[in-house]
């Protein structure tokens, strides 16, 4: 299943294609509950929820004192602008 352009916005990705790109981005997709996702790089972690409205992103102990630091991107947003603003970290 290919993926639309990347200057498609979410909304118009079926969840298959939604959950394809985040496996492709390196993301885990939590057994429990199938609308949370975790990923780890180098130098941050983060959970991603597949809300109704939008994704929601909190990077893990990244903020001050180790801090939390949560950021929501609506669906009308392209695949492109999520992709680099989600996962290229806090």
């Amino acid at each position: 299943m290919s993926l639309p352009p990347s200057d498609t916005p979410l909304y118009n990705h079926p969840l298959p294609q939604i959950e394809q790109w985040l496996r492709e981005q390196g993301c885990e997709q939590d057994e429990m509950q199938l609308h949370c996702w975790r990923v780890q790089r180098p130098s941050w972690q983060a959970e991603l929820w597949l809300d109704i409205e939008q994704i929601v992103v909190r990077y893990l102990n990244v903020g001050e004192n180790g801090q939390d630091i949560q950021r929501a991107f609506k669906y009308s947003l392209s695949r492109r602008d999520v992709e680099q603003a989600v996962f290229s970290g806090p």
